[in-house]
């Protein structure tokens, strides 16, 4: 016999004599081999158990479940788990599993030592032996004829005399969670699931009972069940403290001592060794008396006495460090009993910065009585002043004048209409482009802008309608334009005076067909874009002078829209000023709050040639020079030479002339119908003809004029 069939006979002979049931399973499940013991355990013939799976052998195992049991056990290489088998007659037993990943000649195996640990040895012998044990009963239920045996010690455990008490229908009654021990007695009846619980009863004060229940089988079907309690109401209290304290010490920061009455330190948080300085070598050799040498015995003992009368007192101390600096500390002491021994767990929070706070709080009173009246007459003059109105678009107002700008945006903001805004240069055009866009039907889609002013005119084409690639010299890549990007949305022009005039015609051709063409593209280009034009320049002046089509300027200018200057809204200046003020206050970390009284009455009397545009920026550069929580005149105020005067301003009655005038212009002097000046305006017919009346408007004269 050569060698290795020497060392194949000696592992085999092993296998055979190990008091032990060995099998081996491919990692498809199946028996490949199984000694002799487990045959007999199970029933089966060595020529039979080869033709088994897993599957066969335990009942609650899935092919989903092996897979991933094969997979645990080749990744751990070994294995120890329970599971239940069945014999060849169709019994269920408890074993324990030894499972060991190897190879064989290029064969991954799983290679089982498998235990019988069934009731029939551990729970007889704990019956049996539960008399003897303190605190501990036994008790077994047949389910079959509803008999019930209990051990002296479980009467006890219950306080009762009638073992019927124990009776699971009864039992559940004596427990505070009743619910939680129906379902886990359910368990045990319908599922065969053992348990292993301890529970609180609702007696005063609580006991706490670890219960241990097992079913016991015949086949399938349960016939028996045996239990043990055990009372564990010491250990568990003990448990209860120990889990607070240790809840307590782990997650507070603050610095905490346990003292026993004679002072000695017996625990303490970290956070001691961090901020005292102290070594835990030290520390742990320390007493109250160590720690802080103006603590004498006497005081300690009537200290001690009286956290454990009132069970918590809370006092301010100075605590010491190491180096024999001091700090400030609110420090709460409270009473523990463990063990039938008193102890003070004392929490200690540093307060030195609530001191330093209290004390600065202390030293600005005076400054802060001192101001009192100056503060109360700027609150009441801005009471008086300001009464602030900002819409859902940021649009700061009160002046009625804009209000019916905004009347006008309300009306042509949820159709499709083509817009055109005009107005001096920073009276916020691009504001009122949103609040149009804003309140629309596209809503949802993009507000995309472009200002045809600042773009070179060689390239705004390609801007707004997107190239090919090679389409010009740089053109190195595709671009998308901002009409494709706007496409189910709204498309704001800004500045489109400044539109070149051979590129208007292309402009014209989208507003009119929603259609246009890719420079270099090969295809027409579909979208659905809705134009909101705007322009600071006088496009009727354009049109004579040649520099702006006529037809494209009727096209945009459908619904026009004059976006007065701030000097023609002065009512909303405080309201603008104060939104700068502190738009700016906050980004230059200044605490300006208000603006005075004078400085309201010097901006109110400047005309703003440069609109909201130039007061943002008089603001901002007001917060960079000064200081203080009032903004008060200074060197950023404008010059009075632009203060503005009376005779830099039309009548009101002036302005509606004029603007009645331009809508007739433009309906051809046509006042009622579908294309009259009446719809444009709002009004009806009738007061449209006597308001021309009233201010003398009449065709004949204003072109003689």
């Amino acid at each position: 016999m050569n060698l290795d069939k020497q060392e194949a006979f000696v592992k085999n002979w092993l296998v055979e004599v190990l008091p032990y049931e060995i099998m081996w399973m491919n990692e498809e499940g199946n028996i490949v081999y199984a000694n002799t013991q487990f045959c007999n355990r199970l029933g089966y013939g060595k020529a039979q158990i080869t033709k088994l799976s897993i599957l066969d052998i335990n009942s609650t195992a899935t092919p989903e479940s092996w897979k991933n049991h094969w997979e645990i056990v080749k990744k751990e290489k070994v294995y120890n788990f329970k599971a239940t088998h069945k014999n060849k007659s169709g019994k269920f037993y408890e074993v324990e599993i030894f499972a060991q990943f190897f190879s064989n000649n290029g064969k991954n195996l799983i290679c089982a030592v498998v235990n019988d640990i069934s009731q029939s040895s551990f729970y007889k012998n704990l019956m049996e032996n539960t008399e003897t044990i303190a605190n501990v009963g036994g008790w077994k239920l047949n389910l079959q004829d509803a008999s019930l045996i209990v051990t002296t010690e479980t009467l006890k455990i219950f306080k009762t005399e009638d073992k019927d008490d124990l009776l699971p229908a009864t039992i559940i009654h004596h427990f505070k969670d009743a619910e939680k021990v129906k379902s886990l007695l359910r368990g045990v009846i319908r599922n065969a699931a053992a348990f292993d619980e301890i529970l609180e009863t609702k007696s005063d004060p609580p006991q706490y009972i670890r219960a241990v229940l097992k079913p016991i089988l015949k086949g399938d079907k349960i016939y028996k069940i045996i239990g043990v309690y055990q009372d564990v109401t010491e250990q568990q209290m003990k448990e209860n403290v120990l889990q607070l304290f240790k809840a307590v010490i782990d997650n507070a920061e603050d610095l905490i001592y346990l003292y026993n009455r004679d002072g000695d330190l017996l625990h303490y948080s970290n956070s001691v060794i961090k901020q005292l300085g102290f070594s835990k070598k030290q520390l742990d050799q320390f007493t109250i008396f160590d720690l802080d040498a103006s603590v004498k015995p006497d005081w300690w003992r009537d200290h001690f006495d009286e956290i454990v009368s009132k069970g918590s007192i809370r006092f301010e101390w100075l605590i010491t460090r190491k180096d024999g600096t001091k700090f400030p500390a609110d420090i709460t002491a409270n009473h523990l009993q463990f063990n039938g021994k008193d102890y003070n767990c004392a929490v200690i929070r540093d307060v030195t910065e609530r001191k330093i706070r209290d004390l600065n709080l202390y030293e600005a009173l005076e400054e802060i009585k001192s101001l009192k009246e100056r503060l109360e007459s700027e609150n009441e003059y801005l009471q008086e002043e300001i009464s602030i109105k900002v819409n859902a678009d940021n649009i700061i107002y009160k002046s009625e004048a804009y209000a019916k700008i905004l009347q006008q945006v309300n009306q042509v903001a949820p159709t499709d209409t083509t817009v055109l805004i005009n107005g001096e240069s920073g009276t916020g055009k691009e504001l009122l482009a949103r609040a149009l866009h804003t309140h629309s039907l596209r809503k949802e889609r993009p507000l995309i802008k472009i200002n045809c002013a600042t773009l070179p005119k060689e390239l705004i084409e390609s801007e707004l309608f997107g190239h090919k690639k090679g389409a010009f010299t740089g053109a190195i890549d595709n671009k998308v334009g901002k009409f494709s990007l706007a496409d189910g949305g709204t498309i704001f022009l800004d500045e489109i005076g400044e539109m070149p005039i051979d590129l208007q015609s292309k402009l014209l051709r989208v507003l009119q067909e929603g259609e246009f063409d890719e420079l270099g593209g090969t295809k027409t280009i579909k979208v659905d874009v809705r134009v909101i034009a705007a322009t600071n320049r006088n496009l009727e002046e354009m049109i004579k002078e040649g520099t702006f089509r006529e037809d494209l300027y009727y096209r945009l200018n459908v619904f026009p829209i004059h976006n007065i200057p701030l000097r023609a809204r002065k009512e909303d200046i405080p309201l603008l000023a104060q939104f700068f003020l502190e738009k700016y206050s906050a980004k230059a970390g200044k605490a300006f709050r208000r603006l005075s009284k004078k400085t309201i009455e010097v901006l109110m009397n400047y005309n703003f040639p440069g609109n909201i545009r130039e007061l943002e920026n008089l603001i901002e550069r007001a917060v960079i020079i000064e200081n203080g929580t009032t903004l008060n005149p200074g060197s950023w105020m404008p010059k009075t030479e632009n203060l503005s005067t009376a005779e830099d301003f039309k009548s009101f009655e002036t302005m509606q002339r004029d603007y009645i005038i331009k809508i007739l212009n433009y309906t051809n002097w046509r006042v009622s119908g579908k294309k009259g000046a009446a719809l444009i305006l709002n009004m009806k017919d009738k007061t449209l003809f006597a308001k021309m009346k009233r201010l003398g408007i009449e065709k004949e004269i204003v072109l003689k004029k």
